[in-house]
């Protein structure tokens, strides 16, 4: 059984803010659907603006779809609201980019690790509150002696740490992870991912993971979901991507990223050219971008095809084939 499910999702924001009420709504998400099972990592990788926070802010009804829904395990929660909202959110919860914001400065460390529970398990004492933090925090390599500190007397790494123990706390079954090593030196993001994948085989519990950084997503995801401007265009199997991508701009997103040697690096085809023809309101958005672009990809409706390695193109990368042994 899914434990997040979302289904045919669609968000809209005005395009020039509060003082531009005639300007053309832009689709933040469209028409997006995913699964996410016990146990598992599904990353979400694309540009700044693809759509991948929008997302994750959906996925835990901090914004409300403009249609569309979405499954908490087996219960839809679009339609909750107020208190029956509350009660459910032990189910998920999110860690967010800024380790250093998401905290409040005049609280310390064991009241806002603690808050959750103040929520969900009211009967506890104070006393048994901390003596839980503590064990979370354990969890999450923090020591239990720092527990009455304040945010700025910790590093950014162990704000981190915190943040992801505070959604802990209330044994949440899905944490949404918003960026959550971009802030942090390369050293840092290491042992934060070393720690989420511990605590994932120590509880079960499942990862939706939104990042840019390709570099971080291969070595913690298990399936990959690949944005441009509010459209999944790519899916599947996160060795398969890396290894074979189909769509266009997956491969672009990986010819960007840092390599350790530059014959790693598969280049465009270089016979490819791209048209100089206005491209027609509608149909693929990735056209002006596109090098391998065709006339019928101005009527293309967007949709994956050809799942489990899924792609949303009508003239998708071709890869030859692997030399046979000698």
């Amino acid at each position: 059984m899914s434990l997040l499910r979302l289904q045919s999702l669609h968000k809209q924001f005005a395009a020039g803010g509060m003082f531009r009420r005639d300007s053309k709504p832009k689709h933040a998400v469209n028409d997006l659907s995913l699964s996410l099972a016990a146990g598992e990592t599904l990353a979400i990788v694309g540009e700044s603006g693809s759509g991948k926070s929008t997302t994750a802010r959906l996925a835990m009804r901090l914004l409300e779809p403009d249609h569309g829904a979405i499954y908490w395990g087996d219960e839809e929660v679009s339609r909750l609201s107020g208190k029956a909202l509350r009660m459910r959110r032990r189910h998920i919860q999110m860690v967010f980019q800024d380790p250093f914001a998401s905290l409040n400065p005049r609280m310390k460390i064991w009241q806002s690790v603690a808050e959750g529970l103040r929520v969900h398990r009211p009967e506890l004492s104070r006393a048994a509150r901390r003596e839980q933090v503590a064990d979370t925090l354990a969890m999450c390599g923090l020591d239990a002696s720092g527990m009455d500190r304040y945010p700025h007397q910790f590093s950014g790494g162990q704000r981190q740490r915190i943040g992801i123990a505070r959604a802990l706390i209330v044994a949440p079954k899905v944490l949404v992870l918003d960026e959550p090593v971009s802030a942090l030196d390369v050293s840092v993001q290491a042992q934060i991912l070393n720690l989420l994948k511990d605590i994932q085989q120590q509880t079960g519990i499942a990862y939706l993971f939104i990042s840019h950084d390709l570099s971080v997503v291969r070595h913690i995801t298990d399936r990959l979901l690949v944005m441009f401007a509010g459209r999944v265009v790519e899916e599947g199997n996160v060795a398969d991507i890396f290894a074979h991508p189909r769509h266009p701009y997956t491969r672009a997103l990986l010819d960007a990223r840092p390599i350790a040697h530059p014959a790693e690096r598969q280049p465009l085809d270089a016979d490819a050219k791209v048209s100089v023809e206005a491209v027609a309101e509608g149909g693929c958005a990735y056209q002006p971008r596109c090098p391998h672009r065709q006339h019928d990809c101005a009527s293309f409706d967007g949709a994956l095809d050809g799942a489990p390695h899924a792609c949303a193109c009508l003239h998708p990368l071709s890869h030859p084939s692997a030399p046979s042994a000698a």
